[in-house]
């Protein structure tokens, strides 16, 4: 076939038709500053690489410094508390069970080892489970004792250390009930001064002084201990009405799960309950 030159007249048309489809270059916008210093300066040029600034550097050591410090020895606190809370507790049981033996031998008060931060107590049909949480927590604003002065007056004491104290019926465990209720009556928190701040349902008897007052001593943990078990003991099981334990699954017969079993309705709390924030991202 003859070889046909084409019109030179396409060439500038594909050329002029090339350069209006090419995007037009922009400068690019002033807010692209890159890398920047806590005083807002550039440090680099957009999309370079650089060094933290040495200002930045410091209050981040200095704030990982000072609330390590503090939460480390929060837990600590947390920690001897709980083994003098562990230490009342084992003389209390020791003291009721002299007390009620010559009067019924059948009515056992135990106290029952779990681990470094849980152990129980179990007298008559109920089971108080004292629990140590490994997380330091801190609260919103206008929870507890965080608007008053004391707390305010330095922000370690804005973290706290927590114990709580659980009722169950003892036969839940026993059983291996596992949808069976059981109710939080109290909270213990402790600060990086060992003072406490206690809450919980109405039956304990919490103190009404500031947290500034209140401190950690052997005896405010054995009547924690004491009025955790006169509420367990003064609320009675509620029964459910008949018409709602009519019928049974197989899964229910099958898990353990008594029909007639009751639930604790006498529990009620203090001052309305809210979350806490934890400050390791965990809450209990």
């Amino acid at each position: 076939m003859p070889h046909t030159t084409p019109p030179t007249n396409l060439i500038p048309l594909a050329a002029e038709t090339l350069a209006a489809a090419a995007p037009e270059a922009r400068p690019a916008p002033e807010s692209q500053t890159g890398a920047t210093a806590t005083n807002g300066e550039p440090t680099a040029a957009p999309g370079s690489p650089t060094e933290a600034p040495a200002d930045r550097l410091d209050q981040i050591f200095e704030g990982l410094k000072q609330k390590s410090i503090a939460k480390q020895a929060i837990f600590r606190n947390t920690g001897a508390a709980f083994d003098m809370l562990r230490m009342v507790t084992q003389e209390l049981v020791v003291e009721l069970s002299r007390k009620l033996s010559p009067v019924d031998s059948s009515v056992l008060v135990e106290y029952r080892p779990v681990n470094d931060m849980e152990f129980h107590i179990k007298f008559s049909g109920d089971l108080l489970v004292f629990v140590m949480h490994s997380n330091i927590i801190t609260f919103p604003e206008d929870y507890g004792p965080m608007a008053s002065k004391y707390v305010e007056e330095d922000f370690r004491r804005r973290f706290f250390g927590h114990i709580m104290a659980y009722n169950f019926m003892a036969d839940s465990i026993k059983y291996q009930r596992l949808n069976d209720p059981g109710y939080l009556i109290g909270r213990l928190l402790i600060n990086i001064e060992n003072h406490y701040f206690l809450e919980g349902v109405q039956q304990l008897e919490l103190p009404d002084n500031d947290m500034a007052d209140n401190f950690l001593t052997p005896d405010m943990l054995r009547l924690f201990v004491e009025s955790a078990m006169i509420a367990s003991v003064n609320n009675d099981l509620i029964a459910p009405p008949m018409q709602d334990i009519q019928k049974i699954t197989v899964k229910q017969k099958l898990e353990n799960q008594q029909v007639s079993r009751g639930s604790k309705v006498g529990f009620s709390f203090s001052n309305e309950q809210k979350h806490p924030t934890s400050v390791d991202g965990l809450a209990y």
